[in-house]
Formats: structure tokens, C-alpha cells, sequence
């Protein structure tokens, strides 16, 4: 079971990281690029889940390259790794934190922080 605060030591690791807020919530920048984000359920997610139970517990959303992308992820994940509606059309997967394995969860983390920091940076940073 992960954590915000292992979120937050894997993001930690990450050249030229900022923490800020959008929408009311916790959000890491790579150059003024979100790439993770804290994303709890609205009203309305909670009511687009109908007699289903939504996942439990803190969940993060994160960046990927494009929809092509968002597709493979979500095809190689874990459970824990899933979309809602409201994210149709938008390159980027939720974590539910309680049931990710914290390997899963670096490389997620890593690949979102990839995937919106500037090729140079990126590329140091895979050189590193």
C-alpha cells in the first residue's frame, strides 16, 4: 500500500520539481508542467459511479505522453491504474494509491515527470 508521502519522496528524486495547487489540490510541476496531482472524487465522479463503489482511499492522477499512450498504460497496469469518464479524451491515468505496489507506482511517477519535462531535461535526466 503507497501513500501520499511515498508520492512525495518519489517526486523528491526529480530534477526542478515544484509543488503548488490547481483546483484546490496538491500538484507537482516539472518547468510549470503538471505532471501528478493529488485528485480526489467530486460529487459528480462519485454520481457517474452508480451502484458501484468507487476506489478507496487517496488517489493520484499523472501524466502520460498522449492517448496512444494512455491506452497502453491502462492495458499493462495494474488495477490499481484505472479512468474515469470525466477524463475521456485526456492523456492521463488515476492511481489508487491503497492497492498500487511501489514499484509500479515509481515508474509511473517517473514516466508522467518524462513525458512533460523539456527533451533536454528528460534526456539528462536518462543520462544521469
Amino acid at each position: 500500500m503507497a501513500t501520499l508521502k511515498d508520492v512525495e519522496k518519489i517526486i523528491a528524486e526529480l530534477p526542478e520539481v515544484t509543488v503548488g495547487e490547481r483546483h484546490g489540490h496538491q500538484t507537482w510541476f516539472v518547468r510549470k508542467q503538471s505532471f501528478a496531482w493529488d485528485r480526489p472524487f467530486s460529487k459528480a465522479d462519485v454520481k457517474r459511479f452508480g451502484d458501484e463503489t468507487p476506489p478507496a482511499g487517496p488517489i493520484l492522477a499523472v501524466g502520460v505522453g498522449d492517448l496512444a499512450e494512455k491506452e497502453a498504460v491502462l492495458a499493462g497496469s495494474s488495477d490499481a491504474v484505472f479512468t474515469i469518464p470525466h477524463f475521456n479524451g485526456f492523456a492521463a491515468v488515476l492511481i489508487q494509491l491503497e492497492t498500487v505496489g511501489r514499484k509500479e507506482l515509481r515508474e509511473l511517477i517517473i514516466d508522467a515527470w518524462l513525458a512533460k519535462a523539456p527533451k533536454e531535461l528528460a534526456d539528462a535526466y536518462l543520462a544521469g
